[in-house]
């Protein structure tokens, strides 16, 4: 694997081709939008030269992680010649259905192609090409640069080949995997999905209060972040998608949080728009 193609140029897209480039890969990325890809190549620009700064990496490494980045607005340009695309788009399963099947015609028959999602079927995005037994999920987190794993999902179809490639790869990214048999939400969604709602219920129910709520959690459960800071990480709205996909799958208990349904109608989205559950100085 010499060439990794990166799809969507948001939050995980960038931060799976700065890791990638870091890592010794050529990368490109691709988002539909040129704003987002400027957007994305100031990021990770900026990223690679604070990381110096702070003597995280070397400066060779930044020259190198630039030399190996390429952006495009051009699906095809991006994939043609890859041997493993990650797709990075928002979770939408009819947009991430349309990708794989221009996926599945553009890049090289030998490609592996990848979805990072946290809580989709990866066994339903394989359906849509005629390669399913080297589709997978590979779900990052964020920020990817920081945070050590990566969930491998096998679809219905997946080859070990697959799995064992997607291992390497991650490896090289300095990543650990764990491999989970495809069940929606996963592992850590399911849980991580489950802890935030009811963080968020017993907000409504007036419990206690944002800063209490987060608080009671690190330090009594040892969590590195509260629930609700996470989510605001995260995105509110990204999280009432992947809630109402998991309620839709598994039930009742994954009913999203109407306290999280009215502040993402209010356009209160997280760190992204600068207010969720807490405020965030975003000039």
């Amino acid at each position: 694997m010499n060439h990794i193609a990166v799809i969507g140029g948001g939050t995980m897209g960038r931060g799976i081709a700065y890791t990638a480039a870091l890592a010794g890969f050529e990368v490109t990325l691709q988002d539909i939008s040129e704003e987002a890809i400027t957007n994305a190549r100031e990021y990770i620009e900026n990223l690679l030269k604070k990381n110096v700064e702070k003597g995280h990496i070397q400066f060779h490494q930044e020259t190198e992680a630039k030399k190996n980045l390429s952006y495009t607005t051009q699906l095809h340009e991006a994939v043609h010649k890859t041997d493993f695309v990650i797709e990075a788009a928002l979770e939408i399963m009819e947009l991430k259905i349309n990708i794989f099947k221009q996926l599945d015609e553009f890049a090289p028959a030998h490609a592996i192609l990848a979805t990072n999602t946290s809580t989709m079927s990866p066994t339903e995005i394989a359906a849509s090409t005629k390669r399913p037994e080297q589709c997978i999920a590979m779900h990052f987190f964020n920020p990817v640069h920081r945070m050590k794993l990566i969930e491998v999902i096998r679809g219905l179809d997946t080859s070990d080949a697959t799995v064992e490639v997607v291992k390497q790869v991650a490896e090289k990214m300095g990543k650990e995997t764990v491999e989970v048999n495809e069940f929606p939400g996963f592992v850590t969604s399911r849980m991580n999905c489950l802890i935030g709602n009811e963080a968020m219920n017993m907000l409504m129910e007036g419990v206690a209060s944002e800063e209490d709520i987060d608080k009671a959690l690190k330090l009594g459960l040892n969590h590195p972040m509260g629930p609700l800071e996470l989510a605001d990480l995260v995105g509110l709205d990204s999280r009432l998608r992947n809630m109402e996909y998991l309620y839709h799958q598994l039930g009742e208990k994954y009913r999203p949080s109407p306290l999280l349904v009215k502040y993402v109608k209010a356009g209160r989205l997280g760190r992204k728009s600068g207010r969720g559950f807490f405020e965030y100085n975003n000039k």
